[in-house]
């Protein structure tokens, strides 16, 4: 069938050329001269003897748990370090009296000591204004204390300055404790008096004899009014 198609058909049917052939780029099997090549069968030995210089592999978790568990006990050793050493009866950088002094916290890294002079003056004449550094760095801890010459003037600042903003920040103003109550320990080292959400009057439940607990209801003069329970929009007990 073949022999009757035109011949830019038989083209298409037409064997390939054979390939050339290629030297082997690597001498013969039996002219090698290399070591025969075995199986690991001969090895199994050598596996069974441990390596004592052998460290495995730390995975991420494991890596995140250590570096979680030395970041733990290196906080809680600096803090029994720092409640060992807390002395604010003999810190040389205390000075003044302790029933005069202003405690602010929360300050901006920008405070110097002429801002919070400027701030703080107005109630009185300031004997002393202290920013604490720490001791290592040398780098700003975000608090001072500040020491009038008068105790009225510093509760006059501790009544009203709680709360300003100096540079673009708010304020946290206190008396201060550390010579003043017995036991207290700063925050840094696991006291102080709280979160965000200090207030220098903690709230409490109203009292007294105007006090009527419970829930009064909306229209039409239903809901429970804090007496008998039964008693409910006026009506009768239990029983009708």
């Amino acid at each position: 069938m073949t022999d009757k198609l035109p011949a830019n058909l038989l083209v298409l049917f037409a064997p390939r050329p054979p390939l050339r052939y290629l030297p082997h780029c690597d001498y013969a099997p039996e002219k090698r001269r290399t070591a025969p090549i075995s199986g690991v069968a001969a090895f199994l030995e050598e596996l069974k003897k441990p390596d004592p210089n052998y460290v495995p592999t730390e995975s991420w978790m494991q890596r995140r748990d250590r570096l979680r568990e030395e970041k733990k006990a290196a906080l809680e050793k600096k803090t029994k370090e720092g409640l060992d050493a807390y002395d604010p009866e003999h810190d040389p950088l205390v000075r003044g009296d302790p029933y005069k002094t202003l405690f602010v916290s929360r300050l901006s890294y920008e405070v110097k000591e002429n801002d919070l002079e400027r701030e703080f003056g107005r109630f009185g004449p300031i004997e002393r204004v202290r920013i604490v550094h720490d001791k290592d760095t040398g780098k700003h801890r975000g608090y001072a204390f500040i020491v009038y010459e008068r105790e009225k003037d510093m509760k006059a600042a501790y009544k009203e300055t709680d709360g300003i903003r100096i540079k673009d920040r708010r304020v946290l103003v206190d008396v201060e404790r550390g010579r003043t109550v017995k036991g207290w320990k700063p925050k840094r080292l696991g006291g102080g008096l709280g979160g965000r959400g200090y207030t220098k009057i903690p709230v409490t439940r109203p009292t007294g004899g105007n006090f009527r607990g419970g829930f009064q209801g909306g229209r039409g003069g239903g809901g429970f009014t804090g007496g008998n329970r039964f008693e409910i929009g006026g009506g009768r007990g239990p029983r009708g």
